[in-house]
């Protein structure tokens, strides 16, 4: 891919990805409050603050890299440690998830009085854990022609870019 055309891709991705974590899922939140009781929406609500703190993660470092595409000056050492302890914190907040649930179900008898938004909580927190391994790990996107290609050639999922970027030390 040319320069011209990633600096266009990493714009449109930190675009997206802003509008999501400070947008579309903070919305999600407060309308699940408004038209639900609190005790009845403890686990969905927390999938979707982890979504919301993952989307921060990734909209940040779409528009590092952009910065750095563009001859930009950015602090590396800086940025690769604030990476690494997100992706710390990724992991204790994935591992909270059963007790989120254990919370949920006790506020509730242990009774699925909304099925609904039981399942939708499962939903959100599985995102979670789908948008980790997505910056983390593997990338599960494949979103264009250039990661088809790859996939079909190499028959296998792409490293994820931060997982590259952490592994090299440099964004």
């Amino acid at each position: 891919m040319s320069k011209k055309r990633l600096i266009k891709r990493f714009t449109w991705l930190y675009r997206i990805e802003k509008l999501h974590a400070l947008v579309t899922f903070p919305l999600l939140i407060l309308y699940i409050l408004s038209k639900n009781p609190f005790k009845e929406s403890v686990f969905i609500n927390y999938g979707l603050l982890v979504c919301t703190f993952i989307l921060y993660q990734g909209q940040l470092y779409w528009k590092l890299k952009c910065k750095r595409l563009k001859g930009e000056v950015i602090d590396n050492d800086k940025n690769i440690k604030r990476f690494h302890s997100y992706n710390k914190i990724n992991r204790i907040l994935i591992g909270l998830i059963p007790f989120f649930f254990i919370t949920q179900m006790g506020l509730q008898n242990w009774s699925f009085e909304n099925k609904s938004l039981f399942i939708l909580g499962w939903a959100a927190n599985i995102f979670a854990v789908l948008e980790h391994i997505n910056y983390y790990h593997t990338q599960l996107m494949i979103d264009n022609q250039y990661d088809i290609k790859y996939v079909i050639k190499n028959k296998k999922l792409k490293k994820a870019s931060i997982a590259k970027d952490l592994l090299d030390g440099e964004i």
